[in-house]
């Protein structure tokens, strides 16, 4: 029994080898707070989110792409565990968990350690830009330069990889959260309005867009007025979150740049030919790939489902086992 997971800031999805992903579900846990219980996780818990009473804590166990709160997580990756296994639950699984490529040792060994205390019989780590270049069929073990952008909930990775292994890489804290939170913060300033997190996503979702638009999109949102303490509707349209989300996109941005400026001349020949791949939930942004590619001029191509890049990846990596072994993985 092989299960991989893409443990995400935002969401963690769960593959299985001849199956696909199997599971997607937020990264969020309900625990009640008196008998310090654990009362849903996923999809059930998201909808609680900033709707709790006080007996009740929403928790995202994992902040940046690493583990902030290790029971919480472990009991999360448990969850994950049972409900694919089914009736195969008294074997342990092996896991294969992808990791953010700047994670340090301790990080790394928290998530071998929740994996172990999940139930797993063995756990693999991988570097999430690997995982997500494998899952985007780029062909990783060729000698050429690729790069791959993963924009997730928590972190931004830019790599270059060939050969492989991973030559050059940066990763900044900055994802589709740090979207949000831009979102939340812009209305806060503009409308006096506050909205919550679960309403700046819907905003990013529906409208949001890298780059501003002839045609603008319109979305009434909800929220609570911050003179009048009062309910309050307004109309926000996709041009204002697009300003909202520029100092994010700037921010990743950046990144990309430096990982261009860091990559040895042959691979960056590579690159302008192939272009960047983006992976990432947060790639799925409106018009992402042509800011990218207008603020570099370096093409830029989004990959297929690329929510589901890292999960594949690591199913790819179990079903050849033997042959990634030795350049992925170093064992516990």
């Amino acid at each position: 029994m092989k299960i991989g997971i893409d443990l995400g800031t935002c969401n963690s999805l769960v593959f299985l080898p001849g199956k696909g992903v199997v599971l997607e579900e937020p990264s969020v846990v309900a625990v009640s707070l008196g008998e310090n219980k654990i009362l849903a996780v996923g999809a059930e818990a998201k909808e609680m989110t900033g709707r709790t009473p006080d007996t009740i804590r929403v928790y995202r166990p994992l902040k940046d792409g690493v583990i902030a709160d290790f029971r919480v997580t472990q009991a999360m990756v448990k969850y994950f565990i049972d409900k694919v296994s089914g009736h195969f639950r008294f074997l342990k699984p092996e896991l294969m968990i992808g990791v953010p490529a700047g994670i340090t040792s301790t990080e790394r060994r928290a998530v071998i350690e929740a994996g172990i205390t999940a139930g797993a019989k063995a756990v693999y780590v991988a570097k999430e830009p690997i995982l997500a270049a494998i899952g985007a069929d780029v062909p990783i073990n060729s000698c050429s330069g690729n790069m791959i952008i993963d924009i997730g909930g928590g972190t931004s990775e830019v790599a270059v990889i060939s050969l492989g292994g991973i030559v050059t890489c940066h990763s900044v804290r900055i994802g589709g959260d740090g979207m949000d939170f831009a979102i939340s913060d812009y209305i806060k300033k503009k409308y006096n309005l506050a909205i919550g997190e679960q309403t700046a996503e819907e905003i990013k979702i529906k409208i949001g867009t890298a780059l501003p638009e002839k045609e603008e999109k319109k979305l009434a949102i909800r929220g609570r007025d911050l003179i009048l303490g009062l309910p309050r509707t307004i109309k926000v349209s996709s041009n204002e979150v697009c300003e909202a989300i520029s100092d994010p996109l700037a921010d990743i941005i950046q990144v990309v740049k430096l990982v261009l400026r860091d990559t040895p001349p042959e691979l960056s020949a590579d690159v302008i030919d192939k272009g960047m791949v983006l992976s990432g939930g947060g790639s799925l942004l409106r018009n992402i790939p042509e800011l990218i590619a207008q603020a570099t001029g370096v093409p830029c191509v989004l990959s297929e489902e690329p929510l589901h890049c890292v999960a594949r990846g690591t199913g790819v990596i179990l079903e050849n086992l033997d042959i990634y072994k030795k350049s992925i993985m170093s064992k516990k």
